[in-house]
């Protein structure tokens, strides 16, 4: 199956269906799905932009509420998770993931779906030390510190995303280190102010990493720092198994010439079913650590093997996984429920002062009712206060008050006071108040999509080793491990697409080996190594403005440009 691959939306929805609907009737092909890695922005109503940590000279409507009103319907069944400029308080009626609109499906703080009988698996938010450990304990009404922490990620979800493997994962921010297995020396000449973060490797999330060592997806799906780059990341074989591989891709945002959009083929599993499907072994560790959540701001950790917890490991059994199939009588395909809970914006009647929406989501209500989860939102809502972790078959001493074992080490990374007192532009956030050169990122940022179609110069896995998926997966094998995959489509270069600048020698840091292509694509199996992965990029009407074509790179502050839709080279 065809599936596409966007970085940043950012309420862009119009636009994004509007490029995969050309490349299909361009090339007579048919994409099947649509993950958008972050920065939705699924805002229904002027009461839902203040709930966005954006300054208010950049909250707009966008796109998106067009989908929710009905108006229109996504051409495209589409999968996303949350970034760290979201409309918080719709995305929290859907801690456990559901229908924002009619096709278009949300993961939740963590989630894991089927389609066509392959995992696929996301963390919304992005990484902060300080935050990590706490429980999800920011409601609406939001005050300037929980507007924004609201969207950090919590260690409670990668524990739970831990417990089962996973084909495909997307996260926001990319995981620490993987920019060491790619072309790094054409991402710092992309972005060169990332040089200090990359040799100081405190860019991006310590989770993430955590995450890919642990689950060692075959796919791995990132946006955040809206630049293109691909890696291969060569796992270390685990005892008894065959090494894996993970191929990293990020995307940029939703600009003109940006590389925001990519194809890629993935092998179905025979005999699957052809909808959007629960995972039955996701539900049932949600249901073994439902106890575990939390809405208390205190710290803490996970239970571990160390003598002070009777429980830690929480993968479910085969008669968990078929006690969640007899909840759901058997059916698992998830059901068309999407229902409105807001009334949606009305162009011909703005509100310029609208209040805060805040409501329950009857799909929360109904999957909490069959599986005996806890709805935190309604928790909240209803005034029920901090709902504390009931720690399951706890051994020794009592627990602190929190609940957990905050004083407890962990194999999560916690301990990461260095990072927090680092300046670090991985959180890419409207009011940053670094720099970037932008004045030539269009031309030299943009990609060569000869090398794409031709598959020329592709990042090899190791040679003859076949990738497999982990053990513990209950579905039937990909055909992927069995067989050759089908190929990759060989598209054309778009007309429209930048011109490639001419090609400059240079090489990485000192022992670094030098990229072979600035478009490499990541592709870690040895026969996938000549397929193609197109890319396709967004025109623009905008002419140029006189006198933006110098020599001398114009400094741009990110805020003047992260939420426009075309860029303008003028300082």
């Amino acid at each position: 199956m065809k599936i596409a691959v966007e970085g940043c939306c950012h309420g862009e929805l119009d636009k994004i269906y509007e490029t995969i609907a050309y490349l299909e009737k361009k090339e007579s092909v048919k994409v099947d799905l649509l993950l958008c890695c972050g920065d939705f922005q699924a805002v229904r109503n002027e009461g839902d932009m203040n709930c966005m940590a954006i300054p208010l000279k950049y909250r707009m409507m966008q796109t998106f509420y067009k989908y929710y009103s009905g108006e229109k319907k996504a051409p495209v069944l589409t999968i996303f998770i949350g970034g760290n400029h979201e409309a918080s308080n719709h995305l929290q009626e859907l801690p456990y993931g559901g229908w924002v609109a009619p096709n278009i499906y949300y993961l939740g703080y963590a989630g894991v779906v089927r389609y066509k009988g392959i995992r696929i698996g996301g963390v919304s938010g992005i990484f902060k030390s300080h935050d990590y450990r706490r429980g999800h304990h920011e409601f609406p009404p939001y005050d300037h510190s929980t507007l924004r922490s609201v969207y950090h990620v919590r260690n409670i979800e990668v524990f739970k995303l831990k417990q089962m493997p996973i084909d495909i994962f997307m996260s926001h921010d990319w995981p620490r280190g993987i920019y060491h297995h790619g072309c790094t020396a054409e991402l710092l000449r992309k972005k060169k102010f990332l040089r200090q973060e990359v040799e100081s490797n405190s860019l991006g999330s310590p989770a993430a990493e955590e995450l890919l060592a642990h689950l060692q997806p075959k796919y791995w799906f990132s946006a955040h720092l809206h630049v293109k780059f691909a890696a291969v990341k060569k796992h270390p074989p685990k005892p008894n198994t065959t090494p894996r591989v993970t191929k990293f891709l990020s995307l940029d945002k939703c600009l003109p010439h940006r590389d925001f959009l990519q194809i890629v083929d993935v092998a179905e599993r025979p005999g699957s079913s052809e909808g959007l499907e629960y995972d039955p072994e996701w539900l049932a560790i949600l249901k073994a650590t439902n106890s575990l959540q939390s809405t208390d701001p205190h710290p803490w950790n996970p239970p571990e093997n160390n003598g002070l917890h009777e429980r830690w490991d929480f993968r479910p059994s085969e008669a968990a996984m078929m006690q969640v199939a007899k909840d759901f009588s058997g059916e698992l395909a998830i059901p068309d429920n999407f229902s409105q809970t807001v009334q949606p914006y009305d162009p011909k009647r703005p509100k310029q002062h609208a209040a805060l929406s805040c409501s329950t989501n009857p799909q929360t209500t109904e999957l909490c009712a069959t599986l005996g989860l806890t709805d935190l939102y309604a928790h909240a809502l209803q005034g029920g206060g901090n709902l504390s972790r009931i720690q399951v078959g706890t051994a020794g001493e009592d627990d602190d008050d929190c609940g957990g074992s905050a004083d407890e080490r962990s194999e999560y990374p916690t301990d990461t006071s260095g990072l927090s007192i680092l300046y670090n532009p991985d959180e890419i956030t409207i009011e940053d108040e670094w720099e970037e050169e932008e004045g030539t990122e269009e031309v030299e940022g943009s990609c060569n999509p000869k090398s794409a179609v031709r598959g020329e110069n592709l990042p090899d896995g190791p040679a003859g080793e076949e990738v497999q998926t982990p053990g513990r997966m209950v579905l039937p094998p990909p055909k992927s491990d069995t067989a050759d995959p089908p190929p990759l489509m060989n598209l054309p270069p778009p007309s429209h697409s930048t011109p490639a600048v001419a090609d400059r020698s240079r090489s990485g840091a000192e022992g670094e080996e030098p990229c072979k292509d600035k478009d490499d694509v990541a592709d870690g199996d040895a026969d996938d190594a000549s397929s193609a992965l197109a890319t396709l990029k967004r025109s623009s009407d905008e002419a140029e403005a006189p006198g933006s074509k110098g020599t001398t790179p114009r400094i741009k502050r990110r805020n003047q440009v992260i939420y426009t839709t075309v860029e303008d080279d003028d300082e």
